[in-house]
């Protein structure tokens, strides 16, 4: 049975989260967790703590073994986009576009 969680309005945006999305999509969820703990971008932060909610929500509710979960589907939605403005020459303004995202996080057991 597969078990989610989802972290939503992550203050990075869709298209950075689904670069690092890329690197650990289908992989085994301890190796996951490794290779997120050495790359170095803040985004790569934020999936951690999902994929390890969804292990533990895993472990803990369906008492699944966290040995044996796989990532089996992983994604960055675009969530609100936060607009602000910026002063610029001749009394014009310009709009800075702070995009936030949702990411749902999918583990299942791995079947031998």
């Amino acid at each position: 049975m597969a078990v989610r969680a989802v972290a939503k309005n992550i203050t990075v945006s869709p298209k950075k989260i689904r670069r690092v999305l890329s690197t650990v999509r289908g992989e085994k969820v301890d190796r996951a967790l490794e290779v997120l703990g050495v790359l170095p971008t803040p985004a790569a932060r934020e999936v951690a703590k999902v994929v390890k909610s969804a292990a533990n929500n895993a472990e803990n509710n369906n008492y699944m073994s966290q040995g044996d979960l796989r990532i089996v589907a992983i994604h960055a939605d675009p969530g609100v986009t936060l607009r602000r403005f910026r002063a610029r020459s001749r009394g014009r303004a310009s709009r800075i576009l702070k995009r936030t995202s949702h990411v749902t996080v999918v583990v299942d057991e791995e079947v031998a």
